[in-house]
C-alpha cells in the first residue's frame, strides 16, 4: 500500500485528489479534494455515503435536492479563522459552484451510511478551537463534525499546527476494535503548509513494525494511515494546517497512545 497520495493537475471539476476505499486498500473512508475557478462547477451523488463538505478556503454555494446553501465559507485561507461545512446523508445528489468569484478549495469527506442524519450546514461560528498539547507539542484543534454531532460514521477535524512543533502528539493509534478505550477508524490526512514551498514529517508504525514508515510530504499531500502509530511534525518556519477524515465500525474516536512516549504527556 503506498500511503502517500499527492495532489494533481486540476480536472475539469477540479479534481485535484480522489481516495477512495478500492485505491486505499480499505472499507470505510473516502476523501476527495476540489480546486474551482470561477465558471467550474462539480457535481456529485452522495449513493450509498454520507458526505461532509468543508470549505477549506474561498466561498461555494451549495445545491442539493434537499436543501441550498450560498457563500458558505469564506476564509482567505486555512490558518484564518474556523470552517463552514456542511452534512449531506446518503442518497443526495449536490453541485457545487464558487461564490464571491475567487478560487475555492474544497474538500468532500465521505463514508459509507445507510440512514444517515439530517442535512445541514455546519457553520464556523459552531466550531470552537480547542488547544491541545504544551510547548513544542501545543497544536489547536478545530472539531468539524466529531463523535458530538450527528452523522452515521464520518469523524472529522481540522488540525492548525505552527512552525517547529509537532502533532498527533506522542504517537498514537485507533485501529483495534475494543470501545470504550480504542475504536477501528481508517485516517486520511490532508496536508497544507505556509510557505507552499515547505515539507512536513508524517511517520506511521505498528507495535511488531511490519509497518513503519517515515514519509515526506509537501503541501497538498495526503497521507493514509490505514493501521498503526501515527505522528506528525511542522518543521522551523512552516506553518502546518491539515484535515482528518476518519471512519469505522463504530463511530466514536477513541485512542490508545504509544506507551514508550506517553511519558511526554506530563509537564
Amino acid at each position: 500500500m503506498t500511503l502517500l497520495v499527492p495532489a494533481v493537475e486540476p480536472a475539469e471539476d477540479g479534481t485535484i485528489l480522489r481516495v477512495t476505499p478500492a485505491s486505499a486498500g480499505w472499507e470505510y473512508v473516502g476523501f476527495e479534494v476540489l480546486r474551482l475557478g470561477e465558471s467550474a462547477v462539480a457535481e456529485r451523488d452522495a449513493g450509498e455515503r454520507e458526505v461532509c463538505i468543508v470549505v477549506i478556503s474561498g466561498a461555494l454555494n451549495i445545491n442539493s435536492e434537499t436543501a441550498s446553501w450560498t457563500a458558505v465559507g469564506g476564509r482567505e485561507d486555512p490558518w484564518a479563522g474556523t470552517p463552514d461545512a456542511v452534512y449531506l446523508p446518503p442518497g443526495t445528489s449536490f453541485s457545487l459552484r464558487t461564490s464571491g468569484g475567487a478560487e475555492t478549495e474544497v474538500a468532500l469527506c465521505w463514508a459509507p451510511a445507510r440512514r444517515g442524519a439530517a442535512a445541514r450546514l455546519l457553520p464556523s461560528s459552531d466550531v470552537t478551537p480547542e488547544i491541545r498539547g504544551y510547548g513544542a507539542l501545543e497544536r489547536t484543534i478545530h472539531p468539524i463534525l466529531m463523535d458530538d454531532q450527528e452523522a452515521e460514521s464520518l469523524l472529522v477535524c481540522e488540525v492548525i499546527t505552527p512552525a517547529g512543533h509537532w502533532s498527533s502528539y506522542p504517537p498514537h493509534k485507533h485501529d483495534r476494535l475494543e470501545p470504550p478505550s480504542e475504536t477501528a477508524l481508517e485516517e486520511t490526512y490532508y496536508h497544507r503548509l505556509s510557505p507552499a514551498r515547505g515539507f512536513g514529517l508524517q511517520r506511521v508504525y505498528s507495535d511488531d513494525r511490519t509497518l513503519d514508515e517515515t514519509l515526506s510530504f509537501s503541501d497538498r499531500d495526503c497521507v493514509l494511515v490505514p493501521r498503526g502509530y501515527h505522528t506528525v511534525s511542522a518543521p522551523p518556519g512552516y506553518d502546518l494546517y491539515y484535515l482528518n477524515v476518519m471512519a469505522g465500525p463504530v463511530r466514536q474516536w477513541a485512542v490508545q497512545n504509544d506507551p514508550d512516549h506517553e511519558w511526554t504527556l506530563a509537564r
